[in-house]
């Protein structure tokens, strides 16, 4: 059976069209201003029609920690945002260090999951045979702690990233954050440091920017594929270029929309709410980091999504772990500097969907063209959200944003052609398909 989105505003390759969008099955087989054909219609009644969003970062906790997630909580809660294709992180119990449980990951997901997903393989200082066995066509990339983190993933051996950067053939995401700073900064600090307000001060912008020119120094040396992911502060934005389209590029960048959003003045309200490694720093760091983005030294927007429950959460400092739960919020944060003239919708929908497509080399995915699959989301930009408890969807159940009034609606979600989310109701899991990768 045909379906047509009438009456939408497009946004798609740097354009805003106004005209209708036709899929049947799985694909999208027809784009035009207007089209006449038989089939179910739908009225978009102006509002604007995106590529469904592609997060390149996030911690949706199964297996083992599924008290605080799953792929199923977290995939219908990243629906609910516009989100249909997620990369999850390797942070598990036990960590994703084996093909055999990298695969495990991949059975659950295909079971369960809201929308379209893949799982990097992790790295430690000695799973190297591992690594090199993953498929670059099955798997988004290979994840490397160089910076400890939730979850104990640190690669610190020098040899061992040597040969990693050396003679893996495919994409290497690096978590920055060098840990023989973050260690004498805590015993710097450990008599003081009793308030998330010191989080920025312990992983600090040297730690940062200390791991990722490492990285990216061995990329250079090994021409290695590089994607550095949360860049979180102004220094470490002079290690990318922009002169070079994203095609071209070796070494490439994430920011994040936390590191976007919230600066270090709102630890004295949101505490550890808002306590997340690499840390969230000064407002001259956001604003850098925002200046990147729109530049395009900075390639992407992603979430880093890592919920934790609330009793974790509101542990002391230095109990409290780190992460928050962003998924289902993040169009509608990048939606907010839309409104206040900061960021065009063509750029979110760059930053968000075809950047991630390209960067990944994701196949027939985070475009609205002729021939790809039905992944898109109808919103209304004009319309205003509450967060509050009754429509956070996280299995943690809460926000840092809740109370605060968001811009947009999430109208409806549509995932491989099924509509999974509509107007605060959901369709059924396990219409996401594994993603798969142009080598």
């Amino acid at each position: 059976m045909k379906t047509i989105i009438k009456n939408a505003k497009i946004i798609n390759r740097g354009q805003i069209i106004e005209g209708d969008l036709m899929f049947e099955g799985e694909r999208i087989i027809k784009i035009a201003p207007i089209i006449n054909e038989k089939g179910n219609e739908i009225d978009a009644k102006g509002n604007h029609l995106m590529p469904g969003i592609v997060d390149d970062q996030v911690h949706f906790r199964e297996p083992g920690l599924t008290h605080k997630a799953n792929i199923a909580s977290e995939s219908r809660a990243a629906v609910a945002g516009g989100v249909t294709s997620f990369m999850e992180m390797p942070n598990t119990n036990p960590a994703t260090l084996t093909q055999t449980l990298l695969e495990s990951k991949y059975a659950i997901a295909s079971q369960s999951a809201y929308c379209n997903y893949s799982f990097f393989m992790g790295a430690s200082n000695d799973n190297l045979e591992e690594v090199l066995k993953t498929d670059p066509k099955t798997v988004c990339g290979i994840k490397v702690f160089m910076g400890s983190s939730t979850g104990n993933m640190l690669v610190d051996n020098e040899t061992i990233l040597e040969n990693l950067f050396s003679s893996c053939p495919m994409l290497i995401a690096t978590h920055c954050e060098d840990e023989a700073t973050v260690r004498a900064n805590i015993e710097k600090y450990k008599a003081e440091s009793d308030h998330a307000s010191y989080h920025p001060i312990i992983r600090d912008v040297e730690a940062c920017y200390l791991s990722s020119s490492k990285a990216a120094k061995l990329a250079l040396k090994h021409g290695t594929r590089l994607h550095i992911l949360h860049i979180s502060t102004a220094k470490e934005i002079e290690l990318f270029d922009n002169k070079i389209p994203l095609s071209q590029k070796k070494i490439t960048a994430e920011a994040c929309v936390h590191h976007l959003y919230f600066n270090d003045n709102q630890y004295l309200t949101l505490g550890n709410l808002i306590k997340c490694n690499p840390a969230i720093k000064t407002e001259q760091d956001q604003k850098a980091i925002f200046e990147a983005l729109m530049n395009d030294k900075i390639d992407i927007i992603a979430t880093d999504h890592a919920p934790h429950t609330w009793d974790e959460k509101n542990q002391p400092y230095n109990n409290a772990p780190s992460g928050l739960p962003l998924v289902q919020h993040s169009l509608q944060l990048m939606l907010s500097f839309y409104k206040k003239g900061m960021i065009s919708l063509e750029k979110i929908v760059e930053k968000m969907c075809h950047a991630p497509a390209d960067c990944f080399k994701l196949s027939e995915r985070g475009y609205l063209d002729e021939g790809n699959f039905a992944d898109f989301v109808l919103f209304d930009a004009n319309q205003t959200q509450l967060v509050q408890k009754s429509n956070i969807y996280y299995k943690c159940e809460w926000s840092p944003l809740e109370n605060q009034t968001i811009q947009g609606q999430i109208l409806k979600t549509f995932v491989n052609g099924n509509l999974v989310f509509e107007h605060g109701k959901f369709g059924k899991s396990g219409f996401g398909k594994r993603l798969l990768f142009k080598s």
